[in-house]
């Protein structure tokens, strides 16, 4: 597949960026080298590679185990406070952001 200018373009307007010309042209020669490499990968024969059903590492005996996670416990936020503290447009507990969804 083939990356157009007008595809950075649109792109980039999707993130709200502003790209030189020349930027544009980078940046479009660069997704076009990702995009091909990912066309590579399609080309694997993966019909006799298992899917993966844990991400964790198991022991090399191959025993199932459980991992060791830590509990989750709940604390205060410290930090809220100050930052609302530096917003322009705070009203505890929000602040206020530009809309940027009308373009």
């Amino acid at each position: 597949m083939k990356i157009t200018r007008e595809d950075v373009i649109r792109v980039a307007q999707l993130a709200h960026l502003e790209l030189s010309p020349g930027e544009i042209e980078t940046y479009r020669v660069q997704l076009d080298e990702i995009l091909s490499y990912a066309g590579k990968l399609e080309q694997l024969d993966v019909s006799n590679v298992e899917p993966m059903a844990q991400v964790l590492p198991q022991p090399a005996d191959g025993a199932q185990t459980e991992p060791e996670l830590r509990d989750d416990i709940l604390g205060p936020c410290s930090v809220a406070d100050a930052i609302l503290d530096q917003a322009p447009d705070a009203v505890k507990p929000f602040f206020r952001v530009p809309k940027v969804i009308d373009r």
